[in-house]
């Protein structure tokens, strides 16, 4: 399959990680979480005294030294970009939108759906948003399991750790909005569909 265009590479960084950090925004106006490095990093800002998005590039950190050892500098490179933008971009929404009405429902399908397609997007471009997302593209390029199957076990997991922590309202509306992103992956990123090069 003839690659994408390093122009059409950048171009799809900067839309994928503007549709997640829109995503992330509705969850965070509804107070819901999600999986991954971005559920953990919403969960730690109750905790900590630092923004979601500082939170959010730190907990990455060890993925992209993974994918710069298993993918290469130029996968590893494009995904530490689009993590630290939808860091910026998610930390900064709040000076051009505000949420006057919140429906938490909305909030968690929304959210993970627009998260979803922005990681679909980074995907398909040759990169991703680091953390649990790099070890799914792993098992993906060694053993052909689909991305969205391995996204969705581990969200599930931390999803149900956050027990502790949140109501069980807040926790099944976030496993809604997890099933939803997770859902969008696993229908379009298969890998005997559109197979992707990280060279």
């Amino acid at each position: 399959m003839e690659k994408h265009s390093t122009k059409e590479d950048w171009i799809a960084i900067l839309t994928g990680t503007f549709i997640v950090a829109q995503g992330i925004f509705f969850l965070q106006s509804a107070q819901l979480l999600t999986g991954g490095t971005a559920g953990l990093s919403l969960l730690l800002t109750h905790f900590v005294p630092f923004s979601f998005g500082v939170i959010y590039f730190v907990t990455n950190l060890p993925f992209y030294v993974l994918a710069w050892k298993r993918f290469g500098p130029k996968f590893a490179m494009s995904s530490a970009v689009s993590g630290a933008l939808v860091s910026v971009i998610t930390d900064n929404m709040n000076r051009f939108i505000s949420l006057d009405q919140v429906n938490t429902v909305y909030c968690g399908v929304a959210g993970g759906m627009l998260m979803g397609l922005g990681m679909l997007i980074l995907f398909r471009h040759r990169s991703s948003l680091g953390g649990f997302n790099v070890l799914c593209l792993m098992l993906q390029d060694k053993w052909g399991i689909s991305v969205g199957k391995t996204q969705m076990t581990i969200d599930g997991t931390i999803l149900a750790l956050s027990f502790v922590f949140v109501t069980p309202t807040i926790v099944a509306i976030s496993v809604l909005g997890a099933f939803v992103l997770n859902l969008v992956l696993a229908m379009n990123h298969k890998p005997s569909r559109y197979i992707v090069t990280y060279g």
